[in-house]
């Protein structure tokens, strides 16, 4: 497959299944009240803060404005991304606990077995000590019973797909000292082969981006809710 043929088979995959679903279920999905748990003093509060006062219109945008601009698009995002790879046969699914993804390394010719992440900044601290353990255990496990031939610490890595190297957080930074963390440029040239082909790739998003109808989106999405949560016993308004 070309480098174009590549970037324009990942921008139709986010057309897709990415942004498209992201828009169906904005107007869906998440304008029905029954898809959220309701906190009934912190969304009181927020209602208070994005309207001044306590109203229905105050309480949607205080469930729908964070639901539809972070949760649902970053939830979205990482597990479409895990598929799409698959799909695209740019690698395929692991059958190892943990890990997402394999790949043949285009830089060294080495296998690898990788767990994704979407940004330099997405993993806790607390995660950090049984990821390694994680890599380690399954290396020592295929060394013993010669499951795989030649395995390196260096072929359990973990794949962040946007950002720099130098944004990377400390948790990664640790990471990184035992297992290869590649970030963005870095990694989307180890899995497709192609140098500059993240550049590439953001640069062709954005313009597909730009021509998406997303006219009255969270407006309509956000009065819908408005007006279910007018006649719901869950809110006393008086």
């Amino acid at each position: 497959m070309s480098e174009n043929e590549m970037i324009q088979n990942i921008v139709k995959y986010f057309e897709e299944q990415i942004f498209q679903n992201h828009i169906e279920a904005s107007l869906k999905v998440h304008s029905r009240l029954k898809s959220y748990n309701i906190n009934p003093i912190v969304v009181k509060y927020l209602s208070k803060v994005l309207e001044d006062k306590y109203s229905p219109e105050g309480v949607a945008k205080a469930l729908y404005y964070p639901r539809v601009l972070g949760t649902s698009i970053n939830t979205s995002f990482g597990t479409r991304i895990q598929n799409m790879f698959v799909q695209l046969g740019l690698a395929e699914g692991s059958l190892i606990k943990g890990m997402d993804i394999e790949f043949f390394d285009k830089v060294d010719q080495r296998k690898k077995w990788c767990q994704l992440k979407s940004g330099p900044n997405t993993i806790n601290s607390e995660d950090v000590n049984p990821l390694i353990r994680k890599f380690t255990n399954t290396i020592n496990l295929a060394r013993t019973n010669s499951a795989f031939k030649d395995i390196r610490n260096a072929d359990f890595i973990v794949g962040v797909l946007y950002g720099e190297a130098d944004e990377l957080s400390m948790h990664y930074k640790k990471i990184d000292k035992t297992h290869p963390v590649y970030i963005g440029e870095d990694f989307w040239y180890r899995l497709t082969g192609y140098m500059g082909f993240y550049n590439k790739l953001v640069k062709e998003l954005h313009s597909s981006i730009n021509e998406i109808n997303t006219k009255d989106l969270i407006s309509k999405g956000c009065e819908s809710l408005a007006n279910e949560i007018k006649t719901s016993p869950l809110f006393d308004f008086s």
